[in-house]
Order: C-alpha cells, then structure tokens, then sequence
C-alpha cells in the first residue's frame, strides 16, 4: 500500500494524522505513552484494530520511560500505563485485547533485567501490528467470494488500511475482490460526524484505483430502491456472543435498510474484535463524544450556540440484520452464538 498507518520507528511511534486527511498527508512521531493515548482520543488514529496496535505500542513507549530500581516498581507504573491507555475509547475491545496480551507478556519476562523486558514489550508491539497485516488479508480472501463480478458495494464509516495496520476489514474485502479481477465499484457513505468514509475511504480507495462514488448518510435508501447496491461491507469494533455488533453511528440504519430491500449485509472484522463476554449487544458500552463535533465541522459553526446535542459513536446492529461475519478464520452465518464461539 502507499501509506502506513501506524509503525514503530526509532524508539518512537509513527502515526498518519487522520485528522488531516485528505487535505494534508502528514505522519507525526510520538515519544511517550501519553501523546499515544490522547492521539487515540482525538481521532489521529481510529478503527478498532489500529487503536489495538496503538495501545501497544503506547505501552511499549510507556516501559521504555519507566524509572524503577526494583521489578515491584517497575510492574507497578507498568500497571498505571495500561491504565492510562485503557482508558482511550470504551467501546473498541481490541484496545483491551491488545493491553491485556501486552500485560501478559510483559508477565512472561518477569524476573529478567528491565531492559528485556522492555525489549520483549517492543517486540510483542511490533507483532501485533504484522499480525493484524496477515489476519486483514486472510479476511480480505474470505469475504471476496461473496461479492459478485460487477457488484456495487456499499460501505459506511472507514474500515479500511487506515483503520488497521494496513490493508483492512470491509476494505479489505473489498481490495482483495479487486485483486482477484472482479469489477467492483464502492459506493462510501459520507458518515457524520467525523465524515470517515468522505475523508478516509474515498482518499485510500482512489489511491487503489478503485471506483468509488460518495454519497451523504441519508442517500443509502434511495440508491438500495434503485436497484444500485449489490451488498454492503462493514467494519466492526466489537461483536457480542450473539452476533450483535457495534459500529460507527449509522451503521444500524443501513443494516435496516439493507434488510427491507434484500440486499446481502456482512460484516468483517477480525476475532480480537469478539467479546464473547457480552451475551448480547445491549451491554457494549457506546462512547458519547463532544457536542462539538455535531455542532461544527473544522471549527465553523454550523449549529445553533448551546443547541442540546446527542453524540453517540457508535451504534449496534442486531444480529437478525447481519448475513455473514466474516474473519480471519472463516464466514459464520446463521447461528452466530455457536458459529462464533467455535472460532
């Protein structure tokens, strides 16, 4: 691909500032734990498996910085950084995912000196982040049987290299389509309020050389009735033992949508993204973020001053609603709760 999204370069982590895009491609170093944790608040890298890799690094960046004479010392800050990074963004649970594994490893080194240690945390960062490339592509094979020669894919939010370590989930699939010949045309929902599929997914797919057409949120049903859409391909940032999912906000919609015009609805996202914890999708927690970002779109005011606003991130799709989820590990359909907790 002719971007990366996230990388570990020179003891330090290297992020493309998705705040940017599309108007400025800029990648900026970050140093210490904290500025990755309030990067992954503020947007500068989003998508549930490229906030796991951030985290991460975060807690690589985070063991290099400690100043401890004794392991209890050490384990202890090491504790407080996970904390810091947990603390981002509620409702991706690869986040959690990747601290808890960076914890475990950083477990398996106990007892070695503390620059081991922190060798082996940078080690297991950088892992994570190769292995999230490998699991996008084997989604990509995966979910590009199902989308035919010719189709018209509808896709909200960005779920795509920007949003992992590169490559992507939905556009992933998507990619891997093209690849393989088919004549595939994306049609990206603008998705408000942070406009991810106006500024992201129409900015990779045309570096790809693949068709899009950019549509506002509120177009989908109309070009479903048309007759327009083949099927639609989304992301996810977690997925409960049931099948339900949460997404970017919007995503419900379209997943109703899609179902009253019998329009085929996959969902792709890697296993690191399923919380079989959670029985079903009334227990994700949704992030509610700033009014501001309702009220005003890079800082003009299209809203009027102390308007009540409702800002939730994300929003869960039934399970009814969803045809396929498909993972690195293979397509589950029909009886999500036994399909997904074999895999």
């Amino acid at each position: 691909m002719s971007f990366r999204t996230i990388e570990w370069r020179d003891n330090a982590v290297i992020m493309l500032d998705q705040t940017r895009l599309p108007v400025e491609e800029r990648y900026t170093s970050y140093s210490d734990y904290r500025s990755v944790a309030e990067a992954i608040k503020g947007m500068v890298v989003r998508g549930a498996p490229a906030i796991g890799v951030a985290a991460a690094m975060g807690v690589a960046l985070g063991a290099r910085g400690i100043i401890a004479d004794t392991q209890e010392s050490f384990f202890q800050q090491l504790e407080n950084v996970c904390d810091v990074l947990a603390r981002t963004r509620p409702t991706a649970v690869n986040l959690f995912w990747a601290i808890e594994r960076m914890k475990r490893r950083a477990g398996e080194l106990k007892g070695q000196p503390l620059d081991a240690i922190c060798a082996g945390l940078q080690a297991e960062a950088i892992a994570i982040e190769q292995e999230d490339l490998a699991i996008c592509k084997a989604i990509g094979r995966n979910g590009a049987a199902l989308i035919p020669q010719g189709a018209t894919v509808l896709t909200h939010c960005n779920a795509g290299g920007l949003a992992t370590a590169g490559y992507g989930t939905a556009l992933g699939v998507i990619r891997a389509a093209h690849e393989a010949g088919k004549q595939v045309r994306v049609v990206a929902d603008e998705t408000r309020p942070w406009l991810q599929g106006a500024r992201l997914t129409t900015w990779e797919l045309m570096k790809d050389a693949i068709p899009v057409t950019l549509i506002t949120d509120n177009m989908a049903g109309f070009f479903m009735a048309q007759g327009e859409i083949t099927c639609c391909v989304v992301g996810a940032d977690r997925i409960a033992a049931n099948g339900d999912t949460a997404n970017k906000i919007g995503t419900y919609g379209v997943a109703v949508l899609a179902k009253e015009h019998g329009i085929p609805f996959y969902v792709a996202a890697p296993c690191s993204t399923l919380d079989l914890t959670l029985d079903t999708g009334s227990q994700i927690p949704i992030e509610e973020r700033p009014s501001t970002e309702v009220t005003h779109i890079r800082g003009q005011a299209i809203a009027p001053e102390g308007v009540q606003v409702r800002n939730p991130a994300f929003d869960v799709t039934p399970a009814r609603y969803i045809t396929a989820i498909i993972t690195e590990r293979g397509l589950v359909q029909g009886n999500y709760r036994q399909g997904l907790a074999a895999l």
